[in-house]
């Protein structure tokens, strides 16, 4: 049987402390980012608090970046529009001003302290030895184009919040009734057997129907071999691909490219390494006459200090990256022990788990893939250029036809209903483009997944059309023969229904039934259908019922009902996850009511236009 895994109840705390996580987390996602502009420079103001183009920018580019990384390609800002990003990212940076006045106005605030414990606590600022990596912390904020006294304001504004956050949601509690009811309702158990009937169980094989029972199966069932309504669709289109060969990339921008990348391209040779540091060196050379003499592995000493193996790691080094321990790890001329050496840490044992061959592609080797990817981008570049010059076109008037005639997109017709996924329709956008397609609209500029564009124009209604049954005839026949097979194991499975009914002799059968005790609504049954469990939770004690699937018959007979033991684990882990989902919507919704109510309350200016000339920078 299936079990329930144990959960933790989530306190409004713990709520909270998840809040501020993900804030932190938002705050430290813009790596990379450069400031809009050398004075500050405002998209929004929100009560006392202004939201600068630096910071809007930031966001912009994290979301944008997200974006990119789910549909796995290059997304332009006119594309971020459509999907909303732009007022997504302002939406959230407006909703955390707000918060930031009321916790201002009710004096909410934290101390040094506190501030130095939250960046502590961020993995990427610290070192082997937990304290802060003061390059690191330099470093990244420097990339996000902020100095430390910003980044530490916005972390203390963070917690501020997450304190505002949990003294609203901290009296978010689940109702003891409806805990109740639904825990009833979910760990509640069954006692079935099943005994499932399949082709196998016939007596005799189903075979092929002649020419006068297909004929009149087909006519039977022709709702089912029957093409569903459509539309007749003119399309202009132009992709990526379309346009490649028109463009030319200079040998500079290729080697350009390749000396971005020669860390790629040009990799010395690396070393897998575990690092595990010491105090001094007499513990270290302790510690290596422990492992040379067996007496402990280098899994148990890190345990032994408190760590885990991936506290150890380096990942993949060079000799440069170790530093004076680099000639003492590369001397190794396989996996093992090296040390002890001296690092910047202190004392250091080594643990060498593989040797990383040295890389070396020529800028020749790799000017294929260079060009291939240069080509790529340009091609979505140009096309993105082109979007003004076909919406212009659209909106003076033009046709979808004389769109293909006047630029270098290309036209096509197309007989699409639901199903089509050849050329154009391969396209999921095309799809969902053409299914809400209505007769009368005008085209319209849309993007395809690569980067491409397209529009459409309603032609005419295409009927609803029985496929012909030659085309057809294998599917024809293959259904038939399952009909027949269904039929016969009906009658198998209803004489076998009413001796369980009636406790008398069961037909001869060659599968044995199956018996499941404790089946629980989440649970799934061994090459069963789910629809098995959801009819024994319908079912009265004692009922026998016959479930039909695709290609077998089940007959189930539910012995008993048992109501959930209070007492078992698993069940108090079920009850605790219900509170911890129930305590969580609650919270959320109190503080969506709360920040809704506050943004009614506080002012709000918008600066569309300092808004526009940071998104024109993407």
């Amino acid at each position: 049987m299936a079990k329930t895994q144990p959960k933790k109840k989530m306190s409004a705390k713990n709520i909270a402390a998840g809040f501020l996580m993900a804030l932190l987390a938002l705050s430290l996602l813009g790596f990379g980012v450069e400031g809009f502009g050398s004075r500050s420079q405002n998209v929004a103001t929100v009560g006392d608090r202004d939201i600068n183009a630096d910071a809007y920018a930031r966001a912009l580019q994290n979301e944008l970046r997200a974006l990119q990384s789910q549909v796995g390609q290059a997304v332009t800002m006119e594309q971020a529009r459509m999907f909303g990003v732009d007022q997504m990212v302002l939406e959230q940076l407006v909703t955390s001003a707000v918060l930031d006045n009321e916790a201002e106005r009710l004096g909410v605030s934290v101390g040094d302290t506190t501030v130095q414990r939250e960046i502590l606590q961020i993995g990427s600022f610290q070192g082997l030895d937990g304290n802060i990596d003061r390059e690191a912390y330099r470093f990244a904020l420097q990339n996000a184009g902020m100095n430390e006294a910003e980044f530490e304001t916005s972390v203390r504004e963070d917690v501020a919040r997450s304190i505002l956050q949990m003294s609203v949601i901290s009296g978010a509690a689940a109702p003891e009734r409806i805990v109740t009811h639904l825990l009833e309702y979910q760990a509640q158990t069954r006692d079935v057997t099943v005994q499932s009937l399949s082709a196998d169980t016939l007596p005799d094989p189903v075979e092929l129907p002649d020419t006068a029972e297909l004929q009149a199966f087909y006519e039977a069932n022709l709702d089912n071999y029957t093409q569903p309504e459509g539309k007749s669709i003119r399309y202009a289109w132009i992709t990526p691909e379309m346009v490649i060969d028109t463009i030319e990339v200079d040998e500079a921008i290729l080697r350009d490219a390749y000396e971005a990348r020669r860390a790629q391209f040009s990799q010395p040779e690396r070393r897998l390494v575990e690092r595990l540091v010491f105090s001094d060196m007499d513990a270290a050379e302790e510690a290596l006459a422990r492992l040379t003499s067996d007496a402990v592995t280098f899994d148990e000493l890190v345990r032994e200090r408190g760590l885990e193996l991936e506290d150890a790691d380096m990942g993949d080094v060079t000799r440069a990256q170790l530093g004076a321990a680099g000639d003492v790890v590369f001397d190794l001329e396989e996996p093992g022990i090296a040390g002890p050496a001296e690092t910047s840490l202190g004392p250091a044992i080594f643990r060498m788990n593989a040797i990383l061959s040295a890389q070396e592609v020529s800028f020749e080797d790799a000017r294929d893939q260079l060009r291939d990817e240069q080509l790529a981008d340009l091609a979505r570049r140009t096309l993105s250029d082109d979007y003004d010059l076909y919406e212009d076109l659209l909106a003076g008037g033009a046709t979808v036809e004389q769109l293909a005639q006047e630029t270098e997109m290309q036209s096509g017709q197309i007989d699409w209903r639901p199903g089509v996924t050849d050329g154009i329709a391969a396209y999921e956008s095309f799809r969902d483009a053409a299914e809400q397609l209505q007769e009368g609209e005008f085209p319209e500029i849309q993007f395809m997944q690569d980067g491409g564009m397209f529009a459409l124009e309603y032609l005419d209604t295409l009927p609803a059309t029985p496929r012909p049954l030659e085309e057809i005839k294998a599917q024809v026949i293959a259904d038939w023969q399952n009909e027949q097979t269904l039929q016969g194991l009906r009658s198998v499975a209803e004489q076998l229904a009413a001796s369980l009914r009636d406790n008398t002799d069961a037909p001869e059968l060659t599968v044995a039934p199956v018996r499941f005790d404790g089946l629980r609504r989440n649970d799934t049954l061994p090459d069963l259908p789910r629809d098995l469990v959801g009819a024994a939770f319908e079912m009265d004690e004692g009922e026998v019922r016959i479930v039909e699937g695709d290609s077998r018959v089940h007959v189930l007979q539910l012995h008993s009902v048992q109501r959930p033991d209070l007492m078992l684990e698993d069940v108090a882990d079920m009850r605790a996850g219900l509170e911890m989902q129930i305590e969580q919507s609650i919270a959320q919704d109190l503080f969506g009511y709360f920040s809704g109510s506050l943004r009614q309350s506080t002012p709000i200016q918008i600066d569309q236009q300092m808004i526009d000339a940071v998104q024109a920078n993407f």
